[in-house]
C-alpha cells in the first residue's frame, strides 16, 4: 500500500496537520495506539490548554474551532505573577490593547475530540488505531514504515507526532536533549466562593513549589500545583478536605474557600528539544520536536505553529510539482522551527530555573525581575505580545496559510 503521508501519533499535533493538510490531494495514513474510541472521545486528563489569539485563528481555519462547545471557553481578561509572600505583582491585561482577552483557556480532551471530528470527516485521510510502529526505513526516494499488525507500507514522508518520548524518533537515531525538572504538575480543578474576575495567576512560593491558577466558569479554576515528587505524593494522598484547606490558604483565600470538584492528575515535568527536526523523508512536529515546560503556556501553541510551518513547506512543493518529501522541502521547515522555538526552549527553562531557585540572591533577583518588566513599557509590551498574538510566531510565520 502507497501513501504519500504517514503521520505517527494522533495526538493535538498530529491531528493538527492531518487537518491543514485535508483537501490538498495527498493520501494520507494515520496511525495511532490507542482505540478508535479511544480518538472519538477522549478522556478528561486534567488538564486546560491556553490558546493566544494566533493559535484560535489557525484552529478556526482549520474548521476545528466551531467544533468546540462555547461553554468550554474560558477568557483570560488578566494574569498576575506574584513571588513568594510579596502582594506585588506582574500585571497584565487587556485595557489598553484592542482584543477581549489575553488568550483562551480550553480543555485538552475537547481540543483532541474536535480535530478528530474534522479528521475523521476527511476522505483523503485514512486512521490506523490500536497499532504501534515497529519500524522505519527511508532512502532517498521513499520511505516504508512497518507495524505491530504486520502490514507495511510505503510513503513519500513519514511525520511523527508521538510525543515527547517519541519512539519513532529514536527509531530514526535522532538525539533529544531532555531536561528532567525533578517536579511533577498536579492539575485539578476547584469552586470556589468568590469570582476570579477571569484573572490567571502564576505563584512562585518560596518551599520549592508553584501554584498557577487559570480562570475557568465564573467561579471555577483549573490549577496547577508544580513540587518535587516526595511532596507530590503526600498532595495526592491528602484527605479532600484538608487539600481544599491547604490550596485555599496557600492562595491567600483570593477567592475565598475553594472545593475540589474531579481527580487530581500527576505528570512528571520533563523538557525535550530533537538535536534535529527532519532526516531523510521524514519529519518531527509537535512534542517530538520541542517539548516545553508548561510555565509559558507556549507547548500546543507551538506544536500548532510548527504542524502549519511544515504543511505550509508542503502544499506550496506541491503546487510547484516538487517533491513534498525531499530534503530541502523539509530544511526548510527545520530551519524556521528551530529559529522560533530554541529562543523560546532555552528562554523558558531559565526562568524555570530562577523562579524556582529559592537561595536569597535569587529571591532578590527575581523581585527585582518583576518590578522592572512592570515599569518597562516597551518591555512590558513585548510580553503582553506573546500572551496576546505569540507574536514571536506571527512574524516568523511563513506567507503562506491555509
Amino acid at each position: 500500500m502507497k501513501y504519500d503521508i504517514v503521520i505517527i501519533g494522533a495526538g493535538p499535533a498530529g491531528l493538527s496537520f492531518a487537518c491543514s493538510l485535508a483537501g490538498s490531494g495527498l493520501k494520507i495514513l494515520m496511525v495511532d495506539k490507542s482505540t478508535i474510541d479511544e480518538l472519538r472521545s477522549p478522556v478528561v486528563d486534567g488538564r486546560d490548554i491556553a490558546l493566544t489569539h494566533y493559535s484560535i485563528r489557525l484552529l478556526k481555519e482549520l474548521g476545528v474551532w466551531s467544533r468546540i462547545p462555547a461553554q468550554s471557553i474560558a477568557p483570560i481578561r488578566q494574569a498576575k505573577v506574584l513571588d513568594g509572600d510579596s502582594d506585588y505583582s506582574l500585571n497584565f491585561n487587556i485595557h489598553s490593547l484592542a482584543v477581549n482577552a489575553l488568550g483562551y483557556l480550553v480543555p485538552n480532551h475537547e481540543i483532541r475530540r474536535a480535530l478528530f471530528e474534522e479528521v475523521e470527516a476527511q476522505d483523503d485521510v485514512r486512521i490506523i488505531a490500536n497499532t504501534a510502529v515497529d519500524g522505519i526505513s527511508t532512502s532517498v526516494n521513499h520511505a516504508s514504515v512497518r507495524f505491530s499488525n504486520g502490514q507495511t507500507v510505503e510513503t513519500g514522508l513519514v511525520v511523527a507526532a508521538d510525543s515527547r518520548f517519541s519512539t519513532t524518533r529514536r527509531m530514526m537515531g535522532i538525539a533529544a536533549s531532555m531536561q528532567d525538572f525533578g517536579r511533577v504538575a498536579i492539575v485539578f480543578r476547584m469552586q470556589h466562593e468568590l469570582s476570579h474576575n477571569a484573572t490567571a495567576f502564576e505563584c512562585f512560593q518560596y518551599d520549592g513549589r508553584t501554584m498557577a491558577v487559570f480562570p475557568l466558569s465564573e467561579r471555577q479554576s483549573s490549577i496547577v500545583i508544580t513540587v518535587t515528587p516526595d511532596i507530590a505524593e503526600q498532595i495526592l494522598g491528602m484527605s479532600e478536605a484538608r487539600f481544599n484547606a491547604d490550596v485555599t490558604r496557600r492562595f491567600k483565600n483570593r477567592v475565598g474557600k475553594m472545593t475540589l470538584t474531579g481527580k487530581r492528575y500527576p505528570y512528571p515535568l520533563v523538557a525535550v528539544y530533537a538535536d534535529r527536526f527532519v532526516a531523510t523523508r521524514f519529519a518531527l512536529i509537535g512534542d517530538a520536536a520541542v517539548g516545553m515546560h508548561p510555565v509559558t503556556a507556549h507547548g500546543y501553541n507551538l506544536g500548532l505553529w510548527g504542524q502549519n510551518a511544515l504543511a505550509g513547506e508542503i502544499r506550496a512543493a506541491r503546487a510547484e510539482g516538487r517533491d513534498i518529501g525531499a530534503f530541502a522541502v523539509l530544511d526548510r521547515y527545520q530551519s524556521r522551527h528551530r529559529r522560533v522555538t530554541r529562543p523560546l526552549y532555552l528562554g523558558t527553562n531559565g526562568i524555570v530555573s530562577l523562579f524556582t531557585n529559592d537561595a536569597l540572591p535569587a529571591r532578590l533577583f527575581r523581585k527585582l525581575t518583576l518590578r522592572i518588566s512592570n515599569n518597562l513599557p516597551p518591555l512590558k509590551g513585548v510580553i503582553t505580545s506573546q500572551l496576546t498574538e505569540a507574536g514571536v510566531f506571527r512574524n516568523a510565520a511563513p506567507p503562506f496559510l491555509r
